[in-house]
């Protein structure tokens, strides 16, 4: 029995060594030590042998054992730390390679013309005033002298959510509202953001665009004050050489209303198909804030007067980038915007 305990050992140390994976030793494991293994079978058979045999082969036994469970818990470590170093093997950077290129953006086309007329009004004490897109009909037609049924309302065909709700048409709302909040006292604020009319999208028009509306409210307020206003605004945008006029013109919210031109900066006002022959380009509309507006915002007309004007980013940007359909605008065409990043 001594002869086949020493045997057993020999043949399960041989398996142990050749392991190869966690797996393999465990079968090993159970092959030898397990409850049907050999060794079991041997210390099983002890009942035959002489009392003076027993104690003998017992300690003999639990040392082969002991002998192959250190093996393969010795293996079993050295699978374990083999497996490790392959995997910071295959997981080890180069800290000394480059790093990839990371792709930077930058501001859309139309953010950078927001900004850059903010700045210049701001510059001239215009503060800027935000309102909400979800508009009530109060405050974006009767205050500002559209009352129900009124025919000009058919200019601006409306998102309606409710009768009385609907998506802005205009930033003029903002006006009527911070007039509210000023209770009589002197206004001077422009009105970037969104506005959404139920127009066919095409190369000039949009279901979704922006605008700038202007107010400066206060005592003697002239027209000739707007023009400045104007003038500034014009040459700052397009150039120091540019000229405007102002032609008569119609909005219910203004008296008198006008509409602004600026020199064709193409052919410099000499006439080109961009400006179709008459070396004008027609920009924004503007007026004199309509006395009804006033008096409806909580103010004197025969002591208070105002100017308001209303621009469209889009519009200015087209102009002055030469871009030839407003849809470039919203499409996300990377090969358009790369134009206009500024770095």
């Amino acid at each position: 029995m001594k002869e086949q305990l020493k045997e057993l050992e020999t043949e399960a140390l041989e398996k142990v060594q050749l392991a190869e994976d966690t797996k393999a030793l465990q079968d090993v494991r159970v092959a030898y030590l397990g409850k049907k293994g050999p060794i079991t079978e041997v210390l099983r058979g002890m009942g035959r042998l002489s009392k003076e045999e027993r104690p003998v082969i017992g300690q003999l036994a639990n040392e082969v054992r002991e002998h192959i469970q250190d093996a393969i818990d010795s293996k079993q470590n050295s699978l374990e730390e083999a497996a490790l170093d392959k995997q910071l093997e295959e997981e080890k950077l180069d800290v000394t390679l480059p790093g990839r290129p990371v792709q930077v953006g930058g501001p859309h086309l139309l953010t950078n013309i927001l900004e850059e007329i903010e700045d210049l009004f701001i510059g001239m004490g215009f503060e800027i005033k935000e309102g909400p897109e979800v508009e009530t009909d109060y405050y974006n037609f009767e205050a500002l002298n559209l009352p129900k049924g009124h025919p000009a309302r058919d200019m601006q065909d409306s998102f309606y959510i409710t009768e009385e709700l609907l998506l802005r048409t205009h930033t003029s709302p903002v006006q009527a509202r911070t007039m509210k909040q000023k209770d009589g006292e002197p206004v001077r604020m422009i009105c970037p953001g969104k506005v959404y009319r139920r127009d066919t999208d095409d190369a000039t028009h949009s279901h979704q665009f922006t605008q700038v509306e202007g107010l400066l409210v206060d005592k003697n307020v002239r027209m000739s004050d707007l023009k400045g206003v104007l003038n500034t605004f014009a040459k700052q945008m397009f150039g120091s050489e540019r000229d405007i006029r102002l032609r008569p013109s119609f909005f219910p919210f203004t008296e008198p209303s006008v509409e602004m031109d600026i020199s064709c900066k193409v052919c410099d006002g000499k006439g080109c198909s961009v400006c179709k022959g008459t070396g004008w380009i027609e920009i924004l509309g503007a007026g004199m804030v309509h006395p009804n507006v006033l008096e409806m915002a909580g103010y004197d007309p025969d002591v208070y007067s105002g100017f308001a004007f209303g621009m469209g980013p889009e519009r200015i940007a087209m102009l002055k980038y030469g871009v030839d359909d407003i849809r470039h605008f919203y499409t996300n065409d990377i090969r358009f915007l790369k134009q206009y990043h500024k770095v």
